[in-house]
């Protein structure tokens, strides 16, 4: 592969080591033993992870990103699914443009999206921040709901629904017997990568936040502004491990190969 598509193989090389070595400078600063953000480390400590998971700020945006996150992802695959089936399975007409506005968020940036809402929801409907920066989330999670649920349910013959409806199945014993089990791993997807979307979002909950709504990397931000000691690079590795260990476990019990296989069917 390197003897034939040397250029190509150079590129992804490149690549890898531009995505790689930051986030490998960041976890080795995470273990230092200093008191500033220095590389290489000052010695190896971990102190700043016990500070960063006792720093009240953190551990209070935390919540608040987890419960947006699980809020949204929930939204978005109530929203998404029903959607998904109707562009899949139903006689919905103009199902390209349906779909196309429901992928529209991975197009529009995020601030525009933001700043629409801020406009909109914010300032003329007077909107409290909160259920504004949840309707943000949701609407930018609704790609992943649709887009992932629909390459699991592209991968299914519909000749087995049409089989059980042939055999006298209700629509409703249909969908929960056949289009579900096959819609189950799409979902499952779909929900992981919403939920690590959201939880890291920025550009969207920068616009949206209030003080009783602020998101994790937002503090994070807030934080990085006024100090300049390691506890952000602990926080940041902690979050790299929960993510990779849930990558893990979603490869391990569903696999995504699976499921992405099937995106640009």
């Amino acid at each position: 592969m390197s003897t034939r598509r040397p250029v190509a193989t150079a590129l992804a090389v490149a690549g890898y080591i531009i995505m790689i070595v930051p986030i490998l400078f960041v976890v080795a600063t995470a273990f230092t033993g200093g008191s500033t953000l220095r590389f290489p480390p000052e010695g190896l400590s971990l102190r700043w992870f016990g500070e960063a998971l006792s720093y009240q700020p953190f551990i209070g945006s935390l919540v608040t990103s987890a419960e947006i996150a699980v809020l949204a992802t929930f939204l978005a695959l109530l929203v998404g699914v029903p959607a998904t089936l109707a562009i899949h399975r139903g006689r919905l007409p103009g199902k390209g443009v349906v779909e196309a506005l429901f992928l529209s968020p991975l197009i529009v940036p995020e601030l525009v999206v933001g700043l629409a809402l801020f406009q909109q929801l914010i300032v003329t409907f007077r909107l409290d921040n909160g259920p504004v920066l949840l309707i943000g989330h949701t609407a930018l999670l609704l790609p992943y709901a649709v887009r992932v649920t629909g390459a699991a349910l592209a991968g299914a013959d519909p000749a087995l629904e049409e089989a059980a409806r042939g055999l006298g199945a209700s629509p409703l014993r249909t969908f929960w017997t056949i289009t579900l089990p096959v819609l189950r791993p799409g979902i499952f997807s779909a929900a992981l990568l919403s939920f690590i979307t959201s939880f890291n979002n920025v550009p969207l909950s920068l616009l949206l936040q209030s003080r009783t709504t602020q998101t994790l990397p937002i503090t994070m931000l807030d934080y990085v502004q006024q100090s300049y000691d390691p506890m952000v690079a602990a926080t940041s590795t902690l979050i790299l491990a929960a993510t990779v260990v849930i990558a893990v476990i979603a490869e391990r019990t569903v696999g995504f190969a699976k499921i992405f296989g099937g995106i640009n069917r």
